[in-house]
């Protein structure tokens, strides 16, 4: 059956949400890009995007509410349906899934009797299992309204959801302190964190993360390697079978060329027509 229009919002919440969204448009050359923060505006009023509040979108930026529902249903970041003051996302990509992810997001589905993307019946934790937050060299990562909560056990994430179910205080690993998930929805949506040392928060990168970063640079290798051409040996040195360690990937094996396997030459190249 059709649905019936959207209801309009009370006239204080529309003329407080017609302020904000005169700012956020503001910010733009075209009204039409300020879609994904108002979606998150909306979201912060109600914990999801309504299709009350996918409406207020059309109607605010001139659009259809079939251009609206388009985005709103791509992004992983809206709500659909009311959810949880706290979203709880278990990574369980590979490097996580591997590292305890997939334990951790079965025994949270199980202590809190929800599947994935469902909510406790109190209304606090809403669970889902979500995709990569470039934090691997944490591994298993757990995020509550996208603050990390780094290396997780089964046993420190069922605390961690005890806690903020009981209402107790609950501190990321990193980053800035932690809100509910609508305080969360209006920063996203651009709107500055008021919370005292919330901004000078950091989540900076682990050790693992800044290996890479150093080697590229050059710092803490004991000697530069010159890695030989493949028809030969840099002048002075003697011929060496290379151990595994000195490879530094894959293309610095021997290869299979015809140059190094006499039985299977390429062959002249002919020129097209020939």
């Amino acid at each position: 059956m059709p649905q019936l229009p959207a209801p309009a919002y009370p006239a204080d919440v529309r003329a407080r949400l017609d302020a904000d969204a005169k700012e956020v448009i503001a910010r733009y050359p075209g009204s039409r890009s300020a879609l994904l923060p108002l979606l998150h505006l909306v979201q912060s009023e109600e914990g999801y995007v309504s299709r009350t509040g996918m409406a207020f979108c059309a109607e605010t930026l001139d659009l259809t509410t079939a251009e609206v529902t388009a985005v709103a249903t791509f992004y992983s970041m809206y709500r659909r349906r009311p959810s949880g003051d706290y979203q709880v996302g278990v990574c369980t990509n590979t490097l996580c899934a591997v590292m305890g992810g997939d334990a951790i997001f079965d025994t949270l589905k199980e202590h809190l009797g929800v599947g994935n993307n469902e909510t406790t019946e109190d209304g606090k934790v809403t669970l889902e299992h979500i995709e990569c937050n470039a934090a691997c060299d944490f591994a298993p990562v757990v995020m509550v309204n996208w603050e990390f909560f780094d290396n997780q056990t089964p046993e420190s994430a069922t605390r961690l959801v005890d806690d903020l179910i009981a209402g107790r205080t609950v501190e990321p690993t990193r980053g800035a302190p932690l809100c509910s998930y609508k305080e969360t929805a209006r920063i996203l949506a651009g709107f500055p964190d008021e919370r005292p040392g919330a901004v000078e928060a950091t989540g900076g990168a682990g050790p693992a993360s800044l290996v890479g970063l150093k080697l590229a640079k050059g710092e803490g290798l004991p000697k530069a390697r010159v890695v030989a051409p493949r028809d030969g040996q840099p002048k002075g040195e003697q011929p060496h079978d290379p151990s595994p360690s000195e490879h530094l990937s894959s293309h610095d094996a021997p290869q299979q060329t015809s140059a190094s396997d006499p039985e299977h030459p390429a062959g002249p190249t002919a020129e097209e027509g020939e």
